[in-house]
């Protein structure tokens, strides 16, 4: 019995974990503004100097992947907010949160069938969920229940 709340906790915190930037480089890579030396296309007023740090200097960008306790910290502020969650129970959800998140990253790395990723993140996900309920009083357990559900009917309405 996995809440709707944290399955869409969960599925976003996969989403920042796993989505690429990409970006456009300054001059495109050639060295100079726009599409190479001096608005002409090429290298025709390149030194040589320049033409060798063209070619060493690698022009791949590689997106950092955010930190596991970044991601934990924003969905932890989410539930603060709207669990009035105290110091303690931050804190120790923080941490489960974090735990969680980087066996998904592990998991996401995990050479094995999609279905089998499927069954192991829906384990995670209510060993996490089983988790953070020990952690909230009676109240919150209500409030964490309806809001879990509420994030898994949005992600279900945006997968139609």
């Amino acid at each position: 019995m996995i809440s709707k709340t944290f399955k869409t906790v969960l599925f976003v915190a996969f989403l920042f974990l796993s989505t690429n930037t990409i970006t456009a480089q300054y001059g495109n890579g050639y060295g100079g503004n726009g599409y190479g030396g001096n608005g002409y296309g090429g290298y025709r007023n390149s030194t040589p100097n320049q033409m060798s740090q063209l070619s060493q200097t690698p022009t791949q960008y590689t997106p950092k992947e955010v930190p596991a306790e970044v991601t934990a910290a924003k969905i932890v502020e989410y539930y603060k907010k709207e669990l009035s969650l105290d110091a303690l129970q931050e804190v120790v959800i923080t941490n489960i949160y974090t735990k969680s998140l980087k066996k998904q990253d592990v998991l996401i790395k995990k050479e094995i069938s999609d279905e089998d990723k499927t069954k192991e993140f829906k384990v995670l996900s209510e060993m996490t969920d089983l988790e953070v309920m020990e952690v909230l009083n009676k109240d919150q357990k209500a409030k964490y229940k309806i809001l879990s559900e509420d994030r898994k009917n949005k992600i279900e309405s945006r997968k139609h």
